[in-house]
């Protein structure tokens, strides 16, 4: 699967304590315009994966080429990986999401699906914030890029 080039996310919500969890994803993808949804995948051994499953909703950050290290943190383990980065509050709520993402994604879970050792979590969209300008950052052969 290292030749399949994909979109760097960090993928983000909270818990019923009000915990903020976050995980690196590159298997998120588009899947249905009417209604919007989008699909993460979360690995069933992740230290995120019970906040993911139950949270009602989260948020899709897609990262910049400026997003190397933020993507390389969210991705390591026994690391407080909110510590040290700019997150905000998503509008009228306390979803941590990256302001200067390429583009953010507020979804609302959708349905959790059986996948291998992945869970499938599908959400319906229920805002966007803006592109902000730059180029997205991508993992391919198991390193970043970025397009020219």
């Amino acid at each position: 699967m290292s030749l399949l080039p994909a979109a760097l996310t960090v993928v983000t919500t909270v818990d019923v304590l009000g915990r903020r969890w976050g995980f690196t994803a590159s298997s998120v993808t588009s899947v249905s315009l009417d209604p919007p949804l989008l699909l993460v995948g979360v690995n069933r051994t992740s230290s995120c994966h019970d906040a993911f499953v139950s949270a009602q909703e989260f948020v899709v950050n897609v990262l910049g080429e400026q997003h190397r290290a933020v993507a390389a943190k969210f991705a390591a383990h026994g690391v407080d990986r909110f510590a040290g980065e700019d997150f905000a509050d998503w509008p009228g709520t306390n979803l941590p999401h990256l302001p200067d993402a390429h583009a953010a994604y507020r979804c609302l879970r959708h349905e959790v699906m059986a996948a291998g050792d992945h869970q499938l979590l599908l959400g319906a969209l229920t805002g966007v914030l803006a592109e902000r300008p730059g180029r997205p950052l991508l993992w391919y052969r198991r390193t970043f890029h970025t397009p020219r």
